[in-house]
């Protein structure tokens, strides 16, 4: 933890220690290369779940959890276009994240301040999920010697730390030593978990088929009733696959390189680090035979139970600060731009704090308090925020319309964009939490979106036009490819 802090400040050596914009702190500068982005966006994606919720799912279900792969891919493929052109609108326009895009597309500062609380509320919860995460993972690879309390403060107190300091630049540099841990233990557990159980793959997959083949097809172990079918499946890799590209943590990601030529490179080799995924899932599934019984949520500490006890102490520490980073660089990213948005879109509203140079003080102030908030929910009414998290990435969702449809078509007007993500979120909260998630075998989040695009798309055709003396250039976003 250490480590992670004094990498975190490093990364403003060289940058004028910490000084520098808005821009600086919250998209690096727009200067990183395609290595550093490779390992931040990769950073994004490997999080506490690749350690506990993917063996977690693997454990209790099987081959639903392969979602995962396929959203991720599939939404690489599709920031292959997407990042270029929000680069490139970003850039032309000084724009440093979705909620201050909105505003500047729809020419209209309230809407990109709406924007900023709705989306803090979609990612509070995932930085309460990693806060927890983290904690689960020291206090268990710790053999309980460090209580979860303590280890939920020292999540939220070495992220803070070097987010406050360095921004982007920093989680970056944390990114590195992140994913050089991560890649170095999966590879190392993908031969000996299956070699020291079961004496190698033929075994394990012999038994799979064996005893448990319902694992190894969809809708997993949970049968018809989970509603993890193949229509769920399909339309929760697609929804998530166009979410992803407009997260606010992705386009931070976007935004912080230096031509759009990283962001393509990037979007070609980002899926490779995807195989590591089948890892932590096959273990799960691996557990089933080795420590049977696990319910609730210690199934999402079945990969941990097949090596604490199996490996030496540095062996299961090591493992365990691989775990911890992968909670730390994506709710350092979480925590930066939710500030972000919160310095540019909202406060800035507010006169004392609408100069340029307040709003870099003001967004690291929020951080703090988003952390906070975070952490103070974790332990007093921690099932509000899980609550949250049920409709964090389907809410998401609903702005798809309004950012990327409203970037490449003047027709969309702020009444359509309004009515369309109005109609997006109440219906999401309205299945989600009433329990009809997934309906009919198809995830609730799509079947919003489809309600979203059909209400957005009759009031652009039937309602009043706008007018809005601007030109196309610096109302839509563009290739710059094309551009040039």
């Amino acid at each position: 933890m250490v480590a992670t802090v004094a990498l975190g400040l490093f990364a403003v050596r060289g940058r004028g220690g910490g000084g520098g914009g808005l821009a600086e702190w919250s998209v690096g500068g727009r200067s990183l290369g395609t290595v550093f982005i490779w390992v931040l966006m990769a950073g994004e994606g490997y999080t506490s779940f690749s350690y506990l919720g993917a063996a977690g799912w693997g454990y209790n279900y099987g081959a639903p959890v392969m979602y995962v792969v396929a959203y991720m891919s599939c939404g690489y493929a599709v920031g292959y276009v997407v990042g270029p052109l929000l680069w490139d609108y970003a850039r032309r326009h000084a724009l440093v994240g979705i909620s201050d895009m909105v505003a500047h597309r729809y020419g209209r500062p309230w809407l990109g301040a709406a924007v900023a609380v709705l989306a803090t509320v979609f990612l509070l919860p995932y930085i309460q999920l990693q806060i927890t995460g983290m904690g689960v993972v020291v206090s268990t690879v710790t053999y309980g010697a460090v209580p979860l309390e303590w280890a939920y403060f020292v999540a939220f107190a070495v992220t803070t730390g070097f987010v406050v300091v360095s921004g982007l630049r920093g989680s970056a540099w944390v990114s590195v030593l992140k994913d050089v841990l991560v890649i170095g233990t999966l590879g190392f557990l993908a031969v000996y978990v299956p070699l020291h159980y079961f004496g190698g793959y033929g075994e394990l997959f012999s038994r799979l088929t064996a005893e448990r083949p319902e694992w190894l097809t969809l809708p997993g172990h949970g049968g018809a009733e989970s509603g993890l079918g193949t229509g769920w499946f399909v339309s929760t890799s697609v929804l998530n696959a166009l979410t992803v590209v407009i997260f606010p943590t992705t386009v931070a990601g976007y935004l912080g390189a230096r031509d759009a030529d990283a962001l393509r490179r990037n979007a070609i080799l980002l899926p490779a680090y995807n195989v590591l995924l089948f890892v932590p899932m096959l273990l799960g599934m691996a557990a089933l035979f080795v420590v049977p019984g696990l319910a609730g949520a210690d199934s999402n500490l079945a990969l941990f139970k097949l090596i604490v006890d199996s490996l030496p102490a540095w062996a299961v520490g090591l493992i365990g600060v691989a775990a911890a980073l992968s909670s730390i660089v994506p709710m350092a990213v979480f925590m930066l731009v939710i500030g972000t948005m919160w310095g540019r879109s909202v406060l800035s509203l507010v006169p004392r704090w609408s100069a340029g140079e307040r709003q870099k003080p003001a967004s690291q102030v929020v951080v703090v308090a988003a952390g906070a908030l975070a952490l103070v929910m974790t332990y007093t009414a921690p099932n509000t925020l899980v609550r949250l998290s049920l409709i964090s990435y389907e809410g998401m969702a609903q702005l798809v319309p309004m950012l990327l449809l409203g970037l490449v078509w003047r027709r969309l007007t702020l009444a359509a964009a309004v009515s369309g993500l109005v109609t997006g979120v109440v219906a999401v909260c309205a299945l989600v939490f009433t329990g009809h998630d997934p309906v009919w075998g198809v995830n609730a989040g799509m079947v919003a979106l489809a309600l979203n695009l059909v209400v957005t798309l009759a009031v652009a055709w039937g309602g009043p036009r706008e007018t809005d003396g601007r030109p196309d250039a610096e109302v839509l976003a563009a290739d710059p490819a094309v551009s040039g």
